[in-house]
């Protein structure tokens, strides 16, 4: 009594305190109350209490069906029935509701139902027991009938910590007793109040896609119930709801498929297709319009196979759905768009036609269809394009309506590429050409009518991949027409962006600079004209120096005005910090195109606005490079990064760093504290290594040196994946097995002392997951240096302490190092080292097994279970029956009230099959089951954590 007064305090508390510190107070109470065992006496009393109030019942009711679904194991044996007892009486006395506690309480029944194996149910199961409890009880019908809806609906639902093979029973239970449901619905009927609920409960059931035959359904008096009311006020949107389901059903893998469902859908498609005229009926509410669309829609994704064979009964559904496509309002007409990608799919994938035998019929049949669906997605895509149009106001739309209306120009693009993949890039082009033509007319002197020639060049852009670059009909005409077009910002920013689009065309279609010219002075125009345009143009500009390089090279001191006015930030242009590594990119790959001794010129006049800078920050002491902001030294590095990254000329950077290197180790030197800075300079630092590889001669063996250095004393993770970058390219030289040996030892050694226990692994994840990826690289590409070092079974020790760091890529990178010494053979020289690596393992077997299982069974999220499981599967291919039993002995650590045996032994046979080389796939279904059960709930998973304790196994040292 004195914990149901606290209950009903602290709720009074929740809802009605003035003050926001005890509302949340006696939410965390609740909360905390909800887990303990009490909370079923509890709530269970307060149901039955007469004087319980609304807030009160609510969230007795929540707090049943939270225990039941969760924490059923709590109880007795014993205490099922009782429980049954009351959950029944409380559906009976609830059964006018209110309608939140009522359903809390069906849904409470029916993860009971889950839970106990059917027979505790009596004969036949639940639906018997619910078929015998209506039948006795007439006047309770409403509340028995939102048990019958929630029923199949818990099949789904794993909140339920039921077993997964008792879930699977539990499905199989409903499935042989769905024409016992149906009949009580079909009894319900004759109730006209309770026919929208029957019909909600209908397709409840329907979505367990059982197979019933099409022919039985077809006749049946639900579903003519259903589609008789499909007109109706009242039951119009049950009605949906059925026919929707039904749809469905007809194409689900275990309903038999569309012949045995053929009768069915011979019923549906001619019901709903009467429903065509009412999509442009302006009585009609637009939620009933949209609900007539969504039958379409269902019609079309899921008769799409059917309908792409151009029969003259699919093009009156595909007809339809145009005029789905056409209707006002975007929430309508969008529900089509998947359809058109699905027929899209199979009228232009060979898959789609191989019924049809010979090449010549494949081809035929392929040109018949293409051209029977022509008109229709000519329609569409004159219907799609208007809707891409920038509202009037839309420098007054919010954040939220923005962004939404971006998603609607990129979901339109996505259909007009459907579009194009059938009619073709060139014709789809002309009909949007005819758009950008009449926009220009319009126009005219009224520079505020730029919306509709926006538009256009929007779709134009979206389907430049597949307009050919020898098209000489419309192109022309449209880059003359950008030269016209006035220099309004969003229009401007559409064009730069157009221009960048097509820069393969202009390649193709130009023939030398003076042609470019006219163009590159529209993106400059871009540049200078809002922040956005001069995005825009900046990387339109990449792509035209990245496709027409070889006319631009030669042109390249005529240009190099628009980099030095992008870089060093003067003149009329806005281009940002950000968007001017654009620009970088473009003018290293134009270099790329250059002669290697006009490279090394054209690189040293690329680098020089970007030094200069530096230089003069450097020259003015250690004291003024210490206290700069990181952004003025970062910006500079950044674009150096991109000139090493796209001059591809290895001997021209090679030669750049080398000159370069005094700044550079200036600000390692000076600025090794900065986590930022550093970043940003061993990224410029990497990919002068990738592009440089081995002619960055003595500069690799300075820098290697001075990244050694630094790390031992700032613990910057970037130094780490800049080894690795080098690790990739010199690991396999034998010169260099000395300094990469020195380096790794400092490097692992300094990290393993940093890396002690868990909390260190989750205060310092980055440099987890720098660390172990090199340690990755090391295996793969210098298993000769790395495996008889010194430092090779600490760093193995270091990764049984972080494997259960819940930061994603830390954990990742660990298990990815674990799996590839256990694939050592598969590496390049691994098998020599095979020897040393085991003598490290073997010990450590049985511990980094059960770290893996735990991981597996709750230590790490779900979602990291397939690299767990190959790492798992990695270890027992390597060490066999040894690894097996060391699973064994794992899994047998679990009390077998947690996991049967019968579990037990399913885990241990697919790992034995695995091993010997059957599918991972039968491995990860296992795996799968097993971290299902270990973490059906809080209790279990603190028992299944409590006896593997993987974070107690690797504090222990192995000699």
């Amino acid at each position: 009594m004195e914990l149901q007064n606290s209950v009903k305090e602290a709720l009074n508390a929740l809802y009605h305190h003035p003050d926001d510190a005890f509302r949340m107070e006696a939410d965390r109470w609740l909360q905390n109350f909800q887990r303990t065992i009490d909370a079923w006496q509890v709530a269970d009393n307060l149901l039955h209490d007469a004087t319980s109030n609304l807030e009160t019942l609510i969230f007795c009711s929540q707090t049943l069906r939270s225990k039941v679904q969760r924490d059923f194991e709590e109880l007795p044996s014993e205490a099922f029935r009782p429980l049954r007892t009351s959950l029944n009486t409380l559906l009976k006395k609830f059964h006018r509701g209110p309608p939140k506690v009522r359903t809390q309480i069906s849904i409470a029944v029916a993860a009971l139902a889950v839970q106990v194996p059917p027979e505790d149910w009596g004969d036949g199961g639940i639906v018997n027991w619910l078929k015998d409890e209506m039948t006795s009880h007439p006047e309770y019908i409403p509340g028995f009938l939102e048990l019958l809806t929630v029923l199949p609906e818990e099949v789904f639902n794993y909140k339920i910590a039921a077993r997964p093979e008792r879930r699977r029973q539990f499905e199989k239970e409903l499935t042989s007793q769905i024409e016992v449901a149906l009949n009580i619905l079909t009894a319900c009927l004759k109730i006209s109040e309770l026919k929208e609920q029957v019909l909600e409960a209908f397709a409840s059931w329907l979505r367990l896609r059982h197979g019933i035959p099409g022919s039985l359904l077809a006749c049946h008096p639900l579903v003519h119930t259903a589609l008789s009311s499909l007109n109706s006020e009242i039951l119009s949107e049950a009605a949906v709801n059925v026919i929707s389901e039904l749809i469905h059903y007809t194409t689900a893998g275990n309903s038999g498929g569309i012949p045995v469902q053929m009768p069915l859908i011979q019923v549906i498609v001619p019901q709903v297709m009467s429903l065509k005229e009412q999509l442009r009926d302006p009585s009609k509410d637009e939620e009933d319009v949209k609900a007539i669309a969504r039958l379409f829609a269902d019609m079309g994704d899921s008769y799409v196979e059917l309908i792409a064979t151009g029969s003259n009964e699919s093009m009156m559904i595909v007809n339809a759905l145009l005029e789905v496509a056409s209707h006002p309002e975007y929430d309508i007409a969008s529900m089509t768009f998947n359809f058109w990608h699905s027929l899209q799919h199979f009228l232009t994938k060979r898959d789609s036609y191989t019924s049809f035998g010979n090449e010549a019929s494949i081809e035929a049949e392929s040109r018949r269809r293409l051209q029977v669906f022509r008109s229709p997605y000519e329609s569409l895509v004159s219907l799609v394009s208007s809707r891409v149009q920038y509202p009037p106001d839309y420098q007054t739309l919010s954040v939220e309506d923005l962004k939404e209306f971006k998603q609607t120009r990129y979901a339109v693009a996505d259909v007009l590429i459907d579009a194009a993949s059938v009619l073709g890039g060139d014709a789809t082009l002309r009909i949007l050409y005819v758009k950008l033509a009449e926009a220009r007319t319009c126009l005219g002197n009224d520079h505020n009518q730029w919306h509709p020639a926006e538009a256009a060049l929007f779709c134009i852009r979206a389907i430049s991949n597949y307009v050919s670059t020898v098209e000489a009909e419309v192109m022309p005409k449209i880059m003359s027409l950008l030269l016209e077009l006035p220099h309004e910002p969003q229009l401007l920013q559409t064009v730069c962006l157009t221009i960048g689009a097509y820069s393969k065309w202009l390649d193709a279609a130009l023939d030398g600079f003076p042609q470019l010219s006219s163009v590159i002075k529209i993106l400059l125009s871009g540049m200078g004209k809002s922040e956005d345009s001069a995005a825009a143009a900046a990387v339109a500009f990449r792509h035209i120096c990245d496709d027409c390089r070889r006319k631009l090279c030669g042109y390249f001191d005529e240009l190099f005005s628009i980099y030095n006015s992008a870089v060093i930030g003067e003149g009329s242009l806005k281009v940002s910090a950000g968007d001017s590594l654009h620009v970088v990119e473009a003018f290293s790959m134009v270099i790329t195109e250059l002669p290697a001794d006009q490279a090394k010129l054209a690189l040293e006049k690329l680098c020089l606005p970007v030094v200069t800078p530096l230089q003069e920050i450097i020259s003015q002491g250690p004291d003024v490079l210490e206290k700069k902001l990181a952004r003025e030294l970062t910006v500079h590095i950044d674009r150096l990064a991109y000139i090493f990254r796209y001059v591809n000329h290895p001997e021209a950077v090679a030669d750049a760093i080398q000159r370069l290197w005094p700044i550079l180790k200036a600000i390692f030197d000076i600025r090794a504290w900065d986590m930022r800075t550093m970043e940003s300079l061993c990224r410029a630092c990497k990919y002068a290594v990738r592009t440089s590889g081995r002619l960055m001669g003595i500069t690799i063996g300075a820098m290697l040196e001075e990244i050694q250095g630094l790390y031992q004393q700032h613990h910057q993770p970037c130094f780490l994946y800049l080894s690795s970058e080098v690790i990739k390219i010199f690991g396999s030289d034998p010169s260099c097995a000395y300094y990469l040996k020195n380096l790794i030892e400092a490097l692992f050694k300094c990290t393993t002392c940093l890396l002690t226990n868990i909390k260190d692994f989750t205060a310092r994840p980055d440099i987890a997951d720098d660390c172990f990826l090199l340690a990755s690289r090391c295996i793969r590409y210098c298993p000769q240096v790395f495996i008889p070092s010194a430092v090779f079974p600490s760093l193995v020790d270091c990764s049984m302490i972080g494997v259960t760091v819940q930061h994603r890529e830390a954990s990742n990178s660990i298990l990815t190092f674990l799996s590839d010494i256990f694939d050592l053979a598969k590496s390049s020289m691994g098998e020599q080292y095979l020897t040393i690596r085991d003598s490290v393992i073997i010990p450590r077997g049985s511990s980094i097994t059960r770290i893996l299982v735990a991981s597996l069974t709750g230590a790490l999220p779900s979602s990291r279970l397939e690299t767990v499981t190959y790492a798992l599967l990695a270890l027992t291919r390597a060490y066999g029956a040894s690894a097996l039993e060391w699973a064994r002995e794992s899994v047998s650590l679990i009390p077998s009230t947690v996991v049967t045996e019968v579990e037990q032994t399913k885990i241990f046979q697919a790992l034995t099959d695995a091993a010997s080389g059957v599918d991972i796939k039968t491995l990860m279904g296992a795996v799968e089951e097993l971290s299902d059960v270990c973490r059906r709930n809080r209790t279990v998973q603190e028992i299944v954590q409590g006896a593997l304790r993987p974070l107690e196994l690797n504090l222990v040292t192995v000699s």
